[in-house]
């Protein structure tokens, strides 16, 4: 992970960002963690007692999206966004300057497809909000829509301002280092 240590309100701004996109993550984790058992429990109660817990296949669907976007800024920022970093390399190091400028680009495109993605999101969860959807049976089992439009929505504005704060810091660097690549794990 690059140097989050820079000076003044960028700083400050980024190492909050660094905190909430951790957290999120960490949710994100846990929340996969209940899942499995969650569906560990449904399996053996099918076929120990042939009682299936209700809603676990919605549960399950909903919560895919939600971790997905709870984990994306996190995943951002570690550089684990999939691309091919082969030629990317080879730029940065034989040209800095413009391996400097392909990776603010990059993450131009990726602030933009963000911004794509949140802008559409924000009146689906509203129209969800309002109007109250659920998922599943009703009398059997239900769960509101709402919440994981919400961690969709949240989860690409964190994800925007990393792409921004990446944007800032590949046009700040020095001319004379080699443009930061994160490599892929």
């Amino acid at each position: 992970m690059e140097d989050v240590s820079s000076a003044g309100s960028n700083g400050k701004f980024d190492r909050i960002l660094e905190i909430i996109l951790s957290n999120l993550n960490s949710i994100g984790s846990v929340w996969i963690f209940v899942l499995t058992i969650l569906i560990n429990m449904d399996a053996f109660g099918r076929k120990l007692f042939h009682s299936p817990i209700d809603g676990v296949n919605e549960i399950v669907e909903l919560s895919i999206v939600g971790i997905v976007f709870l984990q994306l800024g996190d995943a951002t920022r570690k550089g684990r966004l999939p691309r091919s970093d082969g030629l990317f390399n080879i730029i940065g190091r034989k040209w800095p300057a413009f391996g400097k400028f392909h990776a603010a680009l990059f993450d131009l495109l990726g602030a933009v497809f963000m911004g794509l993605i949140l802008w559409g999101s924000i009146p689906l969860f509203l129209e969800a909000y309002q109007a109250d959807f659920y998922v599943g049976v009703e009398g059997v089992f239900t769960a509101p829509v709402w919440p994981i439009k919400l961690i969709i929505v949240i989860g690409c504005a964190v994800t925007l301002l990393q792409f921004v704060v990446f944007i800032q810091r590949n046009l700040s660097k020095p001319r004379t280092e080699p443009a930061t690549v994160t490599k892929i794990v």
